[in-house]
């Protein structure tokens, strides 16, 4: 869970540059590979992202200019190193709709959020069967589809609990060498009732929560 300090709160009117860097996909994978891995050099983020040292070193390079990345301690003199400034970007949904390229940013930003799912769903079969995570890790680990019916109110409770509860328990198991990195994405998503006459959602999940998914 992140800080106050280790957030980057970013309003559409006075940051509106630093936003339109971030529409950039490259940059936000490359923000995200600081951000997840640590300091990394725009060779070794070209090598994972199959670019090259010149394309990742540009967009490492406009990232820096708007202060989302900043230069890291060098191994050697040879290449520069690059840090994350921030661990989280955030900022008002309700300031964001102000614009239309505000709009097209948090949308982009959330369709980043569910390839980086993806991904991760992806890591973590792979970790669980090649056994660089142990068993231990199954029976918690999954995805959930709920759909619950909420107020707003109810909504903005729930996902200030939920990170309540995840500040809590970060806190409480620094320092644990137990402890892994868990990609905990969450979606509030309200949806608008349909029409009795419209054509059936075909893609809507049926509701499941993390143990029916393991």
């Amino acid at each position: 869970m992140a800080s106050e300090e280790q957030k980057r709160v970013l309003d559409p009117e006075q940051d509106a540059a630093a936003l339109k860097a971030l529409t950039h996909p490259l940059r936000i994978r490359l923000l995200g590979m600081l951000r997840q891995d640590g300091p990394a050099t725009a060779s070794e983020l070209g090598v994972k992202t199959g670019e090259s040292s010149a394309s990742t070193s540009y967009h490492l390079r406009v990232l820096a200019k708007y202060a989302f990345v900043s230069e890291a301690e060098h191994r050697d003199g040879r290449e520069r190193r690059w840090q994350a400034v921030h661990s989280l970007t955030s900022w008002s949904n309700k300031a964001m709709q102000a614009t239309p390229g505000s709009r097209a940013h948090v949308s982009l930003s959330r369709r980043a959020q569910i390839e980086h799912l993806e991904a991760s769903l992806a890591r973590h079969e792979a970790d669980i069967a090649d056994g660089r995570l142990g068993q231990e890790w199954v029976e918690p680990s999954g995805i959930g589809d709920l759909m619950p019916r909420l107020t707003p109110e109810s909504l903005t409770e729930l996902c200030e609990v939920l990170d309540r509860k995840l500040e809590e328990l970060t806190t409480r198991d620094t320092g644990d060498p137990r402890a892994v990195q868990v990609m905990f994405l969450t979606a509030g998503l309200p949806l608008a009732p349909r029409d009795a006459g419209a054509e059936a959602d075909t893609s809507a999940p049926a509701g499941t929560d993390a143990e029916d998914t393991s």
